[in-house]
């Protein structure tokens, strides 16, 4: 049972950092219809922004404080991410408006391979280390229950809080906040909203903002676990089933998908992989999205969509 709950509990702590990951596809989807296939490409090049100013900066000002220049690097990465949305808007989806949704999923692909190469043409290509002060040493938990104890990172358990924290701030803006129903309103009816004096230019620099925020606390959180190099955006492929479990418009759907495959893939990694040979971590949660595709396309929470002629 303590071997079970520590595999459980490092299901649950992947599981929120694919669903902080998700999040960006989902804010992106709810406020302007466009599945934003560049949002693995942001997590990159946000941790390059992250990890080469944290270099830049005490270099360029002649200090040695760690926190301080990390705070710098966070402040002029998140600079960057708005000034890619305030560019996005005003030359990629400012001129696609109302276009069909194909259209509009090969122009976040071509967003994807230029900031892929822009990223690291300004950054660099080489692996980059990001540095936040995030402890390493794993914690024993209930050691007088289990012998041993159930073995935990403390930063994968700090991540996960971290990650948990930022998730929740984002529903509750979606929800509570005047700008966050400006959000939901764009995202059913862009013309609708236009009449009612919404503007859909600012509301897509903000929503692109956003996810460019969690983008970058994901790139954060992922470049200081395993360091920042090109890799990295292949990482943001494992929310496309969380996205697709949970359901497009749902930002409780992008938790709950998080947390379900995040255990089930440690799970079945475990427990079945050494039957089939291993390597079933890398493609469980393909597999369970096209089962939940087959029976259940719009995901758990996504909303159904009835046509009537």
């Amino acid at each position: 049972m303590g071997f079970f709950l520590e595999t459980l509990f490092g299901g649950l702590m992947a599981g929120m950092l694919y669903s902080l990951i998700a999040l960006g596809f989902v804010l992106i989807f709810k406020a302007s219809g466009v599945f934003n296939f560049a949002q693995g490409a942001m997590v990159l090049f946000a941790a390059l922004a992250m990890a080469r100013f944290s270099e830049w900066v005490p270099a360029l000002l002649g200090f040695d404080n760690k926190v301080v220049a990390n705070l710098i690097a966070f402040v002029l990465a998140m600079g960057c991410m708005i000034i890619v949305a305030w560019v996005i808007e005003r030359f990629v989806l400012g001129k696609l408006v109302n276009q069909e949704g194909i259209t509009l999923l090969m122009a976040t692909l071509g967003i994807t391979y230029f900031l892929d190469g822009f990223g690291q043409t300004i950054f660099g290509s080489d692996i980059y280390k990001i540095d936040v002060g995030m402890p390493k040493d794993p914690i024993f938990l209930m050691e007088s229950t289990f012998p041993g104890g159930i073995l935990i990172g403390s930063e994968d358990l700090i991540a996960a809080g971290i990650a948990a924290a930022l998730v929740v701030a984002l529903a509750v803006f979606f929800q509570k906040t005047a700008t966050g129903r400006a959000l939901r309103a764009v995202a059913d009816d862009h013309q609708a909203a236009q009449s009612i004096g919404i503007p859909l230019n600012r509301i897509w620099v903000i929503v692109w903002s956003v996810a460019g925020f969690a983008a970058l606390v994901a790139g954060i959180i992922w470049g200081s676990k395993l360091g920042v190099q090109f890799s990295l955006s292949q990482v943001a492929l494992k929310a496309l089933p969380v996205v697709i479990l949970g359901g497009l418009t749902s930002v409780p759907g992008a938790i709950i998908g998080g947390l379900l495959i995040g255990v089930g893939e440690k799970l079945s990694e475990v427990y079945i992989g050494p039957l089939l040979g291993g390597g079933i971590e890398i493609w469980f949660a393909y597999v369970m999205a096209l089962g939940f595709l087959l029976v259940r396309p719009q995901g758990l929470f996504g909303e159904k969509i009835i046509d009537r002629v």
